[in-house]
């Protein structure tokens, strides 16, 4: 049975996925790999176009073993991945800077994962419309209720697209810096300073009818799940 079909699974790692430079950070658990995707927001999607490589950011969605994207018919990246090309999409999260007393032991506390296969198109409508609301969903629950309905033509001019999460495995970094043992008597501050993505004051938009109108769903946006 693949991880992709028992959700109790740990993924198998492969050639591509094994974490080789400094293995102990591999971690191949569903536990972790999700809640990294699951923290995150923005994906890098990468892929081949015409024998030459492309790295699209692009904002994503998770539901169960499918990671989820999407954008503009007419974009070049959707276009090429619609026919199921293959892709690398990977999601880092930032969680340190890792200040030792050697230049050559600096480094960042970080969160990564890293996912290949073939990208999929969503053809059903349904699906289609399912995908596009839990997007909206994932960020700011309940918002989509409120929201003028979508129409045909705007499902239409948008492309949606799928990979099962079965060649994966993330990579993390945590604790203080590691120096060599002769400098750790050095007078030299070493330490970690802490890296987080805050959520500000709402702006509303000066063209908003009721200014003073702020919906509660604008009161739960979250940045993982």
């Amino acid at each position: 049975m693949t991880p992709g079909n028992d959700p109790g699974a740990a993924f198998e790692p492969t050639a591509r996925t094994r974490v080789r430079r400094l293995p102990e950070r591999g971690k191949y658990d569903r536990d972790t790999v999700y809640a990294i995707l699951d923290a995150g927001l923005v994906c890098h999607v990468g892929y081949n176009i015409e024998g030459r490589p492309f790295v699209t950011p692009t904002a994503y969605w998770r539901d169960g073993d499918r990671l989820y994207w999407h954008g503009s018919a007419a974009s070049r990246m959707l276009r090429a991945q619609a026919h199921g090309i293959p892709v690398c999409l990977t999601v880092t999260l930032l969680d340190g800077l890792v200040l030792a007393r050697s230049a050559f032991h600096h480094s960042m506390n970080y969160r990564s994962v890293m996912a290949i296969g073939d990208a999929e198109m969503v053809e059903d409508p349904d699906e289609k419309l399912a995908a596009l609301r839990a997007f909206v969903e994932r960020v700011v629950p309940g918002r989509w209720a409120g929201l003028r309905p979508i129409t045909a033509q705007e499902v239409k001019a948008t492309s949606v697209l799928r990979l099962r999460l079965e060649e994966v495995s993330a990579k993390v970094r945590t604790g203080p810096p590691k120096d060599d043992d002769a400098d750790y008597g050095l007078p030299v501050w070493a330490g970690v300073v802490p890296v987080s993505i805050t959520l500000g004051t709402p702006e509303p938009d000066p063209k908003l009818a009721a200014p003073d109108a702020r919906p509660p769903a604008v009161q739960t946006i979250r940045l993982g799940r």
